[in-house]
């Protein structure tokens, strides 16, 4: 299996969690992803990735939240779809946080995955909320940024 398919298995698992999470966050994080990847196709090493983005979404989440709100011209946060809301955390964590990652491939895999989850209105609003996000970026856009 290539890195980029196990990449791209491992956002869907944790948008999955981060869907559920944004539902009914529970108590104790560390027994509610045992319990989660217990249910996941391969060892819980596999999906090392989709902690990493679930730990970091969950521990930036105000900030994560108070950029969706500034970005989000004329939309209320409250009516945003739960699953939209996953996808537009996953990917505004990445582009800030995640400098090992190229911010085009975040949008691009939010893209994707609101193709695969949510609907064509979905993937219109969630593009045109992360461009606005990469218009603000100051690191290079289509490379990781290494300094």
């Amino acid at each position: 299996m290539s890195a980029t398919s196990q990449r791209r298995e491992n956002r869907v698992a944790a948008l999955q969690y981060l869907y559920a999470w944004s539902i009914n966050p529970p108590d104790h994080l560390p027994r509610a992803l045992e319990l989660f990847f217990e249910e996941r196709e391969h060892p819980r090493d596999y999906y090392e990735f989709a902690e990493q983005l679930i730990h970091g979404v969950i521990g930036a989440s105000a900030e994560i939240d108070a950029t969706i709100r500034g970005l989000a011209e004329n939309w209320d946060f409250q009516r945003i779809a739960r699953i939209d809301l996953a996808i537009l955390r996953l990917a505004i964590f990445e582009m800030l946080h995640r400098k090992d990652i190229p911010p085009v491939v975040s949008i691009n895999e939010a893209i994707d995955l609101s193709k695969s989850f949510s609907s064509a209105d979905s993937k219109r609003f969630i593009n045109g909320i992360l461009d606005r996000l990469k218009d603000r970026l100051t690191r290079p856009l289509r490379e990781p940024d290494w300094s």
